[in-house]
């Protein structure tokens, strides 16, 4: 079967130039109005050319058919925080202006909840969209903390730094990168780090007031990061557990007869086309664990059987993520 590999991009790259000219656009306002020296300019514009590149390199990765309007609500709040990232490297020469520096702040965090009810009520959500999201909070937190850190000391740093650290250690601890339970209070958490710091930033607070609300904030953050990490380590044998399962059962199916490929076209949730090879006698196998479990089930009997994608419980099918990485910034 002929599939047409077709894909222009080019919308999608528009996107991000207008973005990029944006960021420029905003540089050029902050360094008039302020008088930006070299160390705000460039830093401006080597995160204004990260962001361009990184975002071209994960749109030319995962072809959507459309950048989407919450993609461009967080793009614009990626614009805002090349402005503050430049702010708070000029402000080792001079201290921005308060107002200004503020204004770009809050305006940024009061979109970070605008870009996911977008995508939501729009029906596009996205794995990238959601990823675009995430890196542009977790950068802002680690600017924010930067700013407020040179008054309060480099502790402070330990709220922008967390996450890359949790990153890290998901490199060398494979265990780390387990599916999450949804958590209201990871949410507040989150959402809290960011309006102390801004607070903390303002310098409209006694030193002391602001010294215990920062220090607070990096409590509960650590406390919400130390929970998440307790869950996954208990977890982490039951979930190691099911992927050894599935790799016996896959190569225990194959060692039986030899494996013939057949080509099969599907079509991923953006719409494009994709060629994917499965093993027929990986298909044969699912078909005979969901056959049996339809017999047992109308037989009075329940089973919980490891397949991949799915586990199967009874007559129901129960979504079983056997690696998703929550990596969501706090």
């Amino acid at each position: 079967m002929a599939l047409n590999n077709t894909y222009d991009a080019r919308p999608l790259f528009q996107e991000t130039a207008v973005g990029a000219g944006a960021q420029l656009l905003l540089l050029a306002f902050l360094g008039t109005a302020i008088g930006m020296g070299p160390a705000g300019w460039l830093t401006g514009l080597a995160f204004a050319l990260a962001t361009w590149a990184v975002l071209n390199r994960a749109l030319r990765r995962t072809r959507p058919r459309s950048f989407g309007p919450a993609n461009r609500v967080t793009l614009g709040r990626a614009t805002l925080v090349g402005g503050i990232t430049a702010l708070v490297a000029d402000s080792f020469q001079s201290s921005p202006p308060v107002s200004l520096f503020v204004g770009l702040t809050a305006v940024a965090l009061i979109l970070d909840g605008v870009d996911g009810k977008v995508a939501r009520r729009t029906g596009t959500s996205t794995a990238l969209g959601a990823r675009f999201d995430m890196e542009v909070d977790a950068f802002l937190i680690l600017v924010l903390s930067v700013y407020v850190s040179m008054a309060l000391g480099p502790w402070v740093l330990l709220i922008g730094l967390m996450r890359y650290g949790f990153v890290a250690a998901a490199r060398v601890m494979p265990w780390l990168n387990g599916s999450l339970p949804h958590s209201m209070a990871r949410k507040t958490v989150a959402a809290v780090q960011g309006v102390v710091l801004l607070a903390a930033a303002s310098g409209w607070l006694p030193y002391g007031v602001t010294f215990a609300l920062v220090a607070a904030a990096l409590g509960s953050l650590l406390w919400s990061f130390g929970r998440d990490v307790a869950w996954l380590f208990r977890t982490r044998e039951e979930r190691t557990g099911s992927r050894a399962v599935l790799t016996r059962t896959v190569r225990t199916s194959e060692s039986t007869r030899p494996a013939t490929t057949t080509t099969a076209a599907t079509t991923t949730d953006d719409g494009m086309a994709k060629t994917e090879l499965a093993l027929d006698d990986r298909i044969e196998a699912r078909i005979a664990v969901h056959e049996t479990t339809d017999r047992e089930s109308r037989a009075g009997t329940t089973t919980h059987t490891d397949v991949v994608g799915p586990a199967v419980v009874g007559p129901a099918v129960v979504p079983f993520p056997l690696r998703e990485a929550e990596l969501a910034v706090r």
